[in-house]
């Protein structure tokens, strides 16, 4: 589940990073790079729910191989248009390549989230969710210095290329060894079957209804979750997809130089993530689960608004870089407390809830993707720094209203 996570962030962010040499190769404006932007989020945010429902009925050992071999096509298609197409037709094509990859890179966070269910014990929860997110910013900031160097080496086609082979190597490992539970697993003995307590290595529930699903969307912990992060999503995309050309356009940074202090902020929220896991696991051990879960975000992500003001305020460009990064990791913090929260409030159906979250969470990206297209775009970088801090402080206040064990009202007998 690393590795995915690994795979799907260099995936996302080969595009932020390459798009400054595709722009003028291409003769693409930033605008248009921010509508290929969008059609990832567009992609990946409408299959959050289906692709959670859809890996549930299928099983994660399947629903791995098919996204995995979905979003190695769609990676490819992007540095192989230009040898097909120019023109409206080569945008076109391009914005279908980054849907398709939106698409086949929804699930996997959800199905991950019914695979941790099956696998560890709820205490543990947040410390895998965090190191999985972990994953996520170490493969954004490989990207970061990878792709600069290759595409100044190669060219941005070749770049792209190469650094989406490993994708396949790692679908074909998960298809040989991958299983949905413990039970499944050939390698698994009696005694850490024993280790998971009374129902060990139960798989998710594949037998959803239109009554169950209905009951999901509207419950208020869902709800009160998803909106906090569609709210703090927007620091997220903020710094995730345009950190490159903050610091060329802003700064004044060279490329090489921008892509190796562009891996600084992911790094530090793979550090985060990880932490927070950890800090969150520790949390829930000594405050119980309600408090724990809270505890962080009520306090991280307010740090985290202020330290996008010191960023953009800040008259010594590294100390803005230093800024940024520590707000990447103050929002990292969280993701450990947003998901196993969803995995206690969706108990059973952890795959259809965590898509309802993730959802929210990348409609956090739509908002966020053409607002700093456009303020960018006029030199209004620092509108688009400021509007995060209060999404920020947002995202925070939200968690008040949230329990994770309260009990969810069951569906009707009949559906």
């Amino acid at each position: 589940m690393f590795l995915f996570g690994f795979v799907a962030y260099f995936q996302q962010r080969t595009l932020s990073v390459a798009g400054y040499r595709m722009m003028p190769d291409l003769g693409l404006s930033q605008m248009q790079l921010g509508w290929l932007e969008t059609a990832f989020l567009v992609g990946y945010t409408a299959m959050q729910f289906p692709g959670g429902v859809i890996g549930q009925r299928l099983g994660a050992r399947m629903m791995f191989v098919l996204i995995g071999l979905l979003g190695f096509a769609a990676t490819i298609a992007t540095p192989l248009a230009p040898l097909l197409l120019t023109g409206a037709g080569l945008l076109v094509l391009l914005v279908a390549a980054q849907l398709l990859l939106g698409v086949s890179q929804a699930p996997i966070f959800p199905v991950s989230a019914g695979v941790f269910e099956a696998w560890f014990r709820p205490e543990q929860w947040p410390l895998v969710q965090g190191l999985q997110t972990m994953g996520l910013g170490l493969g954004a900031a490989l990207t970061s210095l990878l792709i600069s160097r290759l595409m100044l080496s190669f060219g941005w086609q070749h770049a792209v290329l190469w650094t989406a082979l490993p994708a396949l190597i790692l679908v074909g490992c998960w298809a040989w060894y991958g299983r949905n539970s413990p039970t499944e697993h050939p390698a698994v003995k009696a005694a850490e079957l024993a280790e998971q307590g009374e129902a060990p290595g139960v798989p998710p529930d594949d037998k959803l209804s239109w009554g169950r699903m209905w009951a999901l969307m509207l419950n208020r912990d869902v709800l009160a979750l998803t909106v906090s992060y569609v709210c703090m999503n927007y620091v997220f995309y903020l710094l995730a997809n345009w950190c490159f050309l903050y610091l060329v356009q802003e700064r004044h940074f060279q490329v090489l130089d921008s892509g190796n202090l562009a891996s600084a902020p992911p790094l530090a929220a793979a550090f985060g993530a990880g932490l927070g896991g950890w800090l969150a696991s520790r949390l829930c051990g000594r405050l119980g689960i309600r408090r724990g879960l809270r505890t962080l975000p009520l306090i991280s992500l307010p740090a985290a608004g202020v330290l996008l003001f010191v960023a953009v305020d800040a008259a010594n460009a590294y100390v803005a870089v230093a800024a940024l990064s520590l707000c990447f990791a103050a929002v990292e913090l969280n993701e450990g407390s947003y998901w196993a929260a969803i995995m206690h409030v969706g108990r059973g159906d952890t795959m259809a809830a965590s898509g309802l979250l993730n959802t929210g969470g990348n409609l956090g990206g739509i908002i966020a993707t053409p607002i700093v297209a456009y303020l960018s775009g006029h030199h209004a970088w620092t509108q688009a720094f400021l509007l995060g801090s209060g999404c920020a402080i947002v995202s925070a206040a939200l968690w008040l209203s949230v329990d994770p064990l309260r009990r969810r009202v069951s569906e009707p007998a009949t559906t």
